[in-house]
């Protein structure tokens, strides 16, 4: 059956969608939104008998694949191109890879276990803002460089995020805001931490890469993440700093990352408590005070 880049591309992605989420969801199929399909092209897959229609009401309309659709979207899915990733050589990790992070000694703990281990243990970071989630993702792309990925979950687009794993071949995939991942991602997040398989129609032929990969992911509301991608990671709740604990991660963040001196980041710290809790927060200050003053800075920001 001939069908354009825009159709396979589709077909497959509706496909690794259906074998990744629970069927019992399916009772009245998914909508186009789910899949992150155009409703033009799946009328097309419609007509081609590739996709029927389950349900249909004046607010919905539920579609699934048909035995054809999951056969050609098999067919779709045999390599035409493997591509195979050398072995790359161990991380190394130091061991203060997450000195400016004060406490947490156990998620410090896992994550060294994880990233260290011979084969993938995907690890989920979850919790309000400003518990150093981020901070977490930051030590281990500046310490793993070329072997990491960082990626938005907010700012994916399934072409550009697996183009770029399939490009850089990375040991570490690192997401931020996990739950604002869209649903087409996030099905091909599952596949690749599932397997470490990659597939997707592209120009004429089939990615089929195998991609021994580790995921670190942080999410603020773990509430949003399907059970299917729950599952899937060793998940550990941060506790909220406290006063002392926020002053002291405040000056190594400053003092590290942005080269403030010791003395202005003690200042910065001191003028913040009692109003923020976010690390963010007094990067900002930092960058802003040389123009405005560290009181003006934080008046403008958080009042």
């Amino acid at each position: 059956m001939k069908l354009n880049e825009k159709q396979k591309e589709a077909l497959l992605g509706i496909f690794e969608y259906e074998q990744t989420h629970d069927p019992s969801k399916f009772s009245l199929g998914w909508s186009w939104s789910d899949v992150r399909v155009s409703p033009a092209t799946l009328n097309n897959l419609i007509l081609k008998g590739l996709v029927e229609e389950k349900f249909h009401s004046n607010s919905y309309r539920g579609l699934l694949l048909t035995e054809l659709g999951r056969e050609q979207a098999k067919q779709l899915a045999e390599p035409t191109e493997v591509y195979e990733k050398p072995q790359d050589e161990n991380l190394i990790l130091p061991d203060d890879i997450f000195e400016d992070i004060i406490g947490h000694d156990e998620v410090k703990e896992l994550l060294m276990a994880a990233l260290l281990a011979e084969k993938p243990v995907h690890v989920l970071l979850a919790g309000p803002p400003a518990l150093a989630k981020s901070l977490f993702l930051w030590d281990i792309e500046q310490v793993c460089g070329e072997q990491a990925i960082w990626l938005l979950g907010s700012a994916t687009s399934k072409a550009g995020l697996w183009d770029l794993v399939a490009e850089r071949e990375p040991s570490v995939l690192l997401i931020d805001e996990l739950d604002k991942m869209n649903a087409a991602d996030t099905a091909a997040l599952l596949s690749l931490m599932e397997g470490g398989r990659l597939m997707r129609a592209k120009k004429g032929r089939t990615l089929n890469i195998t991609v021994p990969i580790e995921v670190i992911a942080a999410t603020n509301q773990v509430a949003k993440l399907s059970p299917e991608l729950k599952s899937r990671f060793a998940m550990r709740k941060l506790k909220p700093y406290d006063a002392v604990q926020y002053r002291i991660v405040v000056k190594g963040v400053l003092v590290r990352r942005e080269n403030v001196n010791p003395e202005l980041a003690e200042e910065i710290a001191q003028k913040l408590e009692g109003k923020s809790q976010d690390v963010r927060d007094a990067v900002r200050v930092a960058r802003l005070s040389p123009q405005l003053g560290i009181d003006k800075t934080i008046r403008l920001l958080l009042t």
